[in-house]
């Protein structure tokens, strides 16, 4: 039964007077005034405003909202990658600098808690980030198609994760001959990720993915091929259930990389979703503008004759039966037929509004995609401190989406990873399968990627260098922040160097300071 809603309006002394004269005016009066006490004080929220009639929203579940436009979205976001230089721009850009060259693992362990001293947890680092990149490195060993090593199937996973909104990465147990380990990543598209058919009125399972009683996701269903695979693939689609993690040892089995932006969220939304129509619309202008610029720069002539003239040559047709078809071209000459007459219309291109209007569309797209206008375009005209101010914003937003894909695809593959190494024998960690606390103890890790880069190397490195006098970084931090290196690493290299100059001669003194005195002569005067 629904509950009724009491609203207490007490008339004043204009509703009184009101009422007093006319009692049908008085009465409505005061149910207006109770409608607006039940409507709420906020403008945004008044239908019967002229400027909201036409808006049409809907307060549905972050599924209900994204599942049923999800194939069109991803749809529409691969045409444009492959087909709009922005959008393949803007995706290229967003990868370029938060993957890169790939992310490198760094191990940080917690050597205090686990009792090792400085020495020893430097020699257990070393030894592990070693063995690691032989998994990492090797195509063979990391990959279960082996085509790719570890870092580019990190610019795969995320490239995907933006054009396709998600994308998954099933961690199957594959032993190859002559491979250290059997530990492999496949990644999947999210396209095979879907609700088998005999699970569509489930109420556990949304867009593929299984959920409990409080909405952890506990199982994935993939396809066993491409919605849309070729004819010769094409055949019965079936689906595995895939659970994420293993129910007796808790070993992960499959990861979902998707952006969540709202709770109870199981799927992704691509990355341009919000910007595809005007991307759209902008392609399409820029395709116009550029045939209008052809056309008014081809020169035709025209031949006109009379009745008297001789009677022209006659135009070929492009097909047998059609009538005669007239093409603009450059330096073209076209003899017209008899009485025939030639109407132009000027395109009066170039444009002179076109770069103002698109370059107005193109911030409206950057704020969306939380890209600076002159990153977007790769175009830097204004002073160098507003250069480095949209390259600072821009790097904010790079910087949050490797932590994002770190901790999301990077750091489980890696932990993974280390539980079969040490269940192998091949690294020692004392204590990784018997306390969870230990194990992420020896788990520690960083993911060092690309620098942003420098637009002026000499004031960047005198900052540098003033932060590490006052003490508010570390030249660690500086080498991370500068290049992606590992400091430790150039130490050793440098030390190597000195040294190799210094026994060479080649090493110069200093400007202001003065040499040092030469030595006393063993010859002495008698």
């Amino acid at each position: 039964m629904a509950q009724k809603i009491k609203i207490n309006v007490q008339p004043n002394i204009v509703d009184k007077v009101v009422t007093y004269f006319d009692p049908v005016k008085g009465q409505r009066r005061i149910q207006a005034r109770a409608q607006m006490a039940l409507a709420g004080s906020y403008i945004g929220a008044d239908k019967s405003r002229r400027s909201f009639r036409n808006w049409f929203t809907s307060g549905n579940s972050a599924d209900d909202d994204l599942l049923p436009d999800l194939p069109t979205l991803r749809e529409h976001s691969r045409d444009l990658m492959r087909n709009a230089p922005l959008a393949t721009g803007a995706i290229n850009t967003v990868v370029t600098n938060v993957v890169g060259t790939g992310l490198v693992m760094q191990s940080h362990i917690d050597s205090k808690y686990l009792g090792l001293t400085e020495d020893q947890a430097a020699e257990w680092q070393r030894q592990t980030e070693r063995e690691f990149r032989l998994w990492a490195e090797n195509r063979f060993e990391c990959d279960a198609t082996s085509t790719q090593n570890f870092y580019a199937q990190q610019e795969l996973m995320f490239r995907s994760a933006l054009v396709n909104g998600d994308v998954l990465s099933i961690l199957p147990s594959r032993q190859l001959p002559g491979c250290a380990y059997a530990l492999k990543v496949q990644v999947v598209e999210g396209d095979r990720l879907a609700t088998p058919p005999d699970m569509v009125a489930s109420t556990k399972v949304f867009g593929g993915v299984e959920v409990d009683d409080f909405g952890a996701t506990v199982a994935v269903h993939v396809a066993n091929r491409h919605p849309s695979a070729l004819a010769r693939v094409r055949g019965t689609i079936s689906y595995d259930r895939i659970p994420v993690r293993g129910e007796q040892t808790g070993r992960i089995n499959v990861i979902h990389l998707f952006k969540r932006l709202r709770p109870d969220q199981r799927r992704g939304e691509p990355y341009l979703a919000p910007v595809i129509e005007p991307l759209k619309q902008l392609d399409r202008y820029t395709e116009a503008e550029i045939m209008a610029a052809v056309i008014s720069g081809m020169f035709t002539v025209f031949v006109e004759h009379s009745a008297d003239d001789a009677a022209p040559v006659p135009i070929e047709s492009s097909a047998p039966g059609s009538a005669p078809e007239l093409q603009l071209a450059s330096g073209a000459i076209i003899d017209l037929e008899q009485g025939a007459k030639v109407n132009t219309a000027n395109p009066g291109r170039p444009n002179v509004a076109f770069d103002p209007f698109v370059m107005a569309v193109l911030r409206q797209i950057g704020v969306a995609l939380e890209l600076p206008f002159e990153v977007l375009i790769k175009h830097f005209t204004a002073s160098y401190s507003a250069a480095r101010a949209a390259l600072l914003e821009a790097w904010k937003f790079f910087k949050n989406r490797r932590v994002w894909l770190a901790d999301n695809f990077c750091q489980p593959v890696y932990e993974t990873w280390l539980a079969e190494a040490v269940a192998n024998g091949r690294i020692a960690a004392p204590g990784f399968f018997a306390d969870p606390a230990v194990r992420k103890a020896w788990c520690g890790a960083v993911w060092l990627g690309d620098g942003p880069g420098s637009l002026d190397p000499l004031k960047e490195v005198n900052a540098a260098e003033k932060r590490i006098d006052i003490g508010i970084t570390t030249l660690a931090e500086e080498t991370a922040a500068y290049d992606g290196g590992d400091w430790e690493a150039k130490h050793v290299q440098r030390v190597k160097e000195h040294r190799l100059r210094s026994e060479a001669g080649l090493l110069k003194q200093p400007s202001g300071v003065p040499a040092p005195p030469d030595p006393p002569s063993d010859n002495t005067d008698d």
